[in-house]
């Protein structure tokens, strides 16, 4: 199963970069979502993504829009990666791959590489937008395009 625009996104749970426990009822249904799978942390396109939405966080944020990246890397991982590059956001880890499952994200490269995919999802937990690419620069404007189409 893929979820698909006009979806709503199941609530789901996963540890954060910090270990805590996530609960996606949390934030789905309450505001504006910008969830990002991308294949692995510390990679030159990973970090160029997570980066890219670091530093345009705060129009997220002036957008009541918040900003979760997922990948199958550890807790330790994320953690570590949150820290060098100091990203304001919520990385979760995904080790079972059991989010890539729920949301239907493929492999790519003939099943080696883990897909780098984007959602958006408005208050009510309604997929609006997807955005699959594996140009990671290019997924930061497509979302907060779309945010903006969703609060205006």
């Amino acid at each position: 199963m893929s979820l698909k625009i006009g979806d709503i996104v199941p609530n789901f749970t996963a540890k954060d970069n910090n270990g805590e426990l996530f609960e996606s009822q949390s934030v789905l249904g309450r505001k504006p979502l910008v969830i990002y799978f991308y294949p692995k942390d510390n990679t030159p396109g990973c970090t160029t993504e997570a980066c890219s939405f670091r530093d345009q966080y705060e129009d997220f944020k002036d957008l009541g829009a918040e900003v979760i990246g997922i990948s199958s890397d550890s807790v330790k991982s994320h953690h570590k990666f949150a820290a060098k590059h100091k990203l304001p956001f919520i990385l979760l880890s995904d080790q079972d791959k059991r989010l890539r499952k729920l949301f239907g994200v493929r492999n790519i490269l003939f099943g080696l590489l883990p897909g780098r995919i984007t959602y958006i999802i408005d208050k009510n937990g309604l997929v609006i937008s997807i955005f699959d690419s594996s140009n990671a620069a290019k997924h930061i404007s497509k979302a907060l395009e779309a945010v903006q189409e969703l609060v205006s």
